[in-house]
């Protein structure tokens, strides 16, 4: 057993199942918790987390009814991690979780996204609004909206430039990789607030972030995004969403938020004050409700 293997065991609370599914030619390791005949909602974590991005709000969920299913996507944790840029299209990305639905037994799920998880998410209400019930994105733009709001803003181009430098094959691993992943944990550290990451919490990440290429394929999410295809009119979206922002986000303003609620058909808006990009770890509690409150809407 791997030194990963035992560090994610030891992550899981009293109730949560872990498995490992093989998805899309790829196997992902899932964390589900709560009956396992209740509606399913699967959560997906961002850059650069893993599926314990969510551990404050499995059990509310669970408790609420629903069977809760939280994947670290690929090239995250405990999942395979391919090399290849072509591997992490957000066509692909989205059949991941479309698939993950489908071994799940879920023919219509809830969704709730973070940062990637949201990009991912918005796709998905795009392409397949049919699998969904109703959706809750945070902190991540609609990806028909980002590049224009960056063009027409330049402070959010700024913002966006480590984009860029992802672009970059090698130099952004040993930059990130360094002394035993620094700039990654000082970048998480200096967005968020003093108490964000509890005592020990990055150590777990840093855990993570060693798994054998995982973090090519982390920075694979940026590098492919290139060969998205991005003319034409942006998708609209047809499920029930919620846009949760945090009003300290360092790295999206607000207008992004706002450009993506405008393509919702039935969307709404909603800003944490004084929750920066972690918004889901600094006001856990209220995001936990919120989240429960729009789910349970009919």
């Amino acid at each position: 057993m791997s030194s990963t293997r035992r560090f994610t065991t030891g992550l899981l609370q009293p109730g949560w199942r872990e498995s490992h599914r093989a998805i899309d030619g790829v196997t992902l390791h899932v964390v589900d918790a709560g009956p396992v005949d209740g509606p399913v909602v699967i959560l997906l974590h961002g850059f650069p987390e893993f599926w314990w991005a969510w551990r404050y709000q499995i059990d509310p969920l669970a408790e609420a009814g629903y069977r809760v299913i939280v994947p670290d996507m690929r090239g995250y944790g405990e999942s395979d991690p391919p090399q290849d840029v072509a591997s992490y299209t957000l066509d692909t990305l989205v059949a991941d979780v479309v698939a993950l639905a489908d071994a799940y037994g879920a023919e219509r799920i809830h969704l709730v996204g973070h940062d990637w998880g949201a990009v991912i998410g918005w796709w998905l209400a795009a392409r397949h609004p049919d699998r969904l019930r109703r959706v809750v994105l945070m902190a991540g733009p609609h990806p028909d909206v980002l590049a224009k709001q960056a063009l027409t803003h330049p402070t959010q181009a700024l913002r966006s430039a480590y984009v860029a430098f992802f672009q970059l094959p090698l130099l952004p691993e040993t930059a990130l990789g360094s002394f035993d992943f620094l700039s990654l944990r000082t970048m998480m550290q200096a967005s968020g607030r003093s108490d964000t990451f509890e005592p020990g919490a990055l150590d777990h990440y840093v855990e993570a972030w060693r798994h054998s290429g995982s973090l090519t394929g982390m920075l694979n999410y940026y590098r492919a995004l290139p060969l998205r295809f991005a003319g034409g009119t942006p998708a609209r979206i047809s499920p029930a969403t919620l846009i949760l922002w945090g009003s300290d986000d360092r790295f999206l303003e607000l207008h992004v938020a706002e450009a993506s609620l405008d393509l919702c058909d039935t969307g709404r808006l909603q800003v944490l004050e004084g929750a920066s990009h972690w918004l889901h770890l600094e006001q856990p509690e209220r995001v936990a409700s919120v989240v429960s409150g729009w789910l349970a809407t009919t």
